[in-house]
């Protein structure tokens, strides 16, 4: 028997022993390190170490015949090394984030646990650097939880409103009232019963609160988790992949350090979010280099392509590199030298947004009062930006004639009869949604010499411009806005080509063509000019 087959069958006859039954000792002194935690108090469940949350959920870790130890973590001295290079490197160079620093100074339990849960709903698909002002609005605005279930779901849509993903801030909202109604204010203590009793709180959520705010021993996997450890254990199947998924939870739940954990699963975040990131990683900056089996790779594939190696490397690779290992690079998609690290991991090609198109109109009057008013209407409380407010808006017709009949009755249906002659196609703008590319075409009708309407059917309101860049809209709806004032006399305002396209934003001619111009056409003044473009 050769000395790596030998090695790799005591490999397997170890990993294949019940988890429950390593280091009872280990278990002990992980328990009394978690009792020195700053928030120890405030956990009434006892915090289970990294062995105890592995026996617990036994279908992750048991290994199949389809996956090699190459993938794993081969022992408790590495894991130990991982645990302490990663949280050595996280204490200095931590990024300074205003949930991190309530989550450290907030000595009430349940404050704590809402702090970070209101930060990770918000970094759920969003940067972190357009999450920090909303989230501190929102903390000042609505402190605690009591203070966000008194509020309405308009002041909710309103604050929310440009961060996307609407429907987090309406289950926050939700999970909010359960808590102060049906919990007694008090927060659910476990991972487990936190996604159980919170609405919209899923697997990650749950994991990253009970961790940060309760000190449980539960490891997490997010996108910038996932992708560190399909690179440090050479993972290159697709993480979403069922099975791919269970062994990253798996890998998570035995790297999480008992005494600190939620110190680690923001440590592993962050070094996804800044190190280890999906396009050109820092690896020489990564504290974990040593241990990831990615790196290695790349360090081979190197000297193979250089010819200093011959033959058979002596490099640690999948002992089941005979294309039927289920977390290797798929065969369909081998090996890339260019890519480097970033081989792991190949994710599936996302499938495109469908693509829909609207008619919106922006219907503009003379106020009681004096000043512009524009006319606003709310969506239905369930669906795509369910609860907020926008255009008069109709599905796309295939004809110009019909599109204007269906956008004219939408109209009057809000603000009764209109002068049809004044309805202007003013361009279109397209927006991306997460499933959805939906193409606004844009139109105008301004209401001058009339009586301003001052009632309107409920679900309708009129508005200032001041007050709309304040109101619950979504961020299309003032990508259609900008459109319209860039469309009024004497203006051609615009968004980026990509989003908006409107009349004036062709191509000018050259100056010849323009000399031209200007010597066989009539005198035409500038306003009206920009009036007549506008019309087209």
């Amino acid at each position: 028997m050769t000395p790596l087959v030998s090695r790799l069958s005591r490999l397997w006859a170890i990993m294949r022993k019940p988890r429950a039954a390593v280091g009872s000792g280990h278990r002990r002194q992980a328990a009394s390190q978690e009792r020195r935690q700053k928030h120890a108090k405030s956990n009434s469940q006892a915090k289970p170490s990294a062995c105890d949350g592995l026996a617990s959920q036994p279908e992750e870790v048991v290994l199949q015949a389809s996956v090699s130890p190459y993938h794993l973590f081969r022992d408790v001295a590495e894991v130990t090394a991982f645990r302490r290079s990663l949280l050595s490197w996280y204490d200095q160079e931590k990024r300074d984030l205003p949930w991190r620093r309530r989550a450290e100074d907030e000595v009430d339990p349940d404050r704590r646990a809402y702090a970070v849960w209101v930060s990770e709903v918000m970094l759920q698909q969003t940067q972190v650097a357009t999450v920090i002002n909303y989230y501190t609005g929102w903390m000042q605005k609505w402190p605690t939880l009591q203070d966000l279930a008194s509020a309405s779901l308009e002041e909710v849509n309103q604050l929310w409103a440009g961060l996307g993903y609407y429907s987090r801030g309406r289950r926050l909202q939700e999970g909010a009232r359960k808590v102060v109604e049906e919990l007694g204010g008090h927060m659910p203590r476990t991972a487990e019963t936190l996604q159980q009793l919170l609405p919209g709180v899923g697997r990650y959520t749950a994991g990253a609160i009970a961790s940060i705010a309760f000190g449980q021993a539960t490891g997490v996997v997010d996108g910038n988790v996932a992708r560190v450890l399909c690179r440090v254990r050479a993972i290159g199947a697709d993480p979403s992949n069922t099975l791919v998924s269970q062994r990253l939870w798996g890998l998570a739940q035995q790297l999480v350090d008992p005494a600190r954990p939620g110190d680690f699963n923001q440590a592993a975040m962050e070094l996804g979010a800044t190190v280890c990131t999906p396009q050109r990683p820092l690896c020489s900056q990564c504290p974990v280099q040593s241990l990831c089996r990615a790196h290695q790779r790349v360090e081979r594939e190197q000297l193979l392509a250089s010819r200093s190696l011959s033959g058979n490397p002596d490099v640690e690779e999948c002992a089941l590199n005979t294309g039927q290992c289920q977390l290797c690079l798929p065969a369909s998609e081998p090996w890339d030298q260019t890519l480097g690290v970033v081989n792991f991991p190949r994710k599936a090609s996302r499938k495109p947004p469908r693509e829909e198109s609207s008619a919106t109109c922006v219907l503009e009057q003379a106020g009681a009062l004096g000043g512009a008013q524009i006319l606003l209407v709310q969506r239905p409380n369930s669906g795509l930006l369910a609860g907020l407010w926008e255009f008069p808006s109709v599905t796309w017709e295939p004809s110009e004639q019909l599109q204007r009949k269906a956008l004219l009755q939408e109209l009057q249906r809000w603000a009764g009869p209109l002068p049809a002659t004044r309805l202007r196609h003013l361009g279109e703008v397209v927006h991306t949604f997460s499933h959805i590319k939906l193409t606004y075409q844009v139109y105008g009708l301004a209401l001058e010499g009339q009586t301003p309407v001052t009632t309107v059917p409920a679900g309708a309101r009129w508005l200032t411009q001041e007050e709309f860049h304040t109101a619950a809209v979504s961020t299309a709806m003032k990508k259609v806005f900008r459109v319209y004032q860039g469309q009024q006399p004497g203006t051609c305002k615009g968004s980026k080509r990509s989003q908006v396209s409107s009349p004036c934003s062709r191509k000018k001619p050259c100056m010849g063509q323009q000399v031209l111009d200007n010597f066989f056409r009539p005198h035409i003044s500038t306003d009206a000019s920009n009036l007549n473009s506008a019309a087209q």
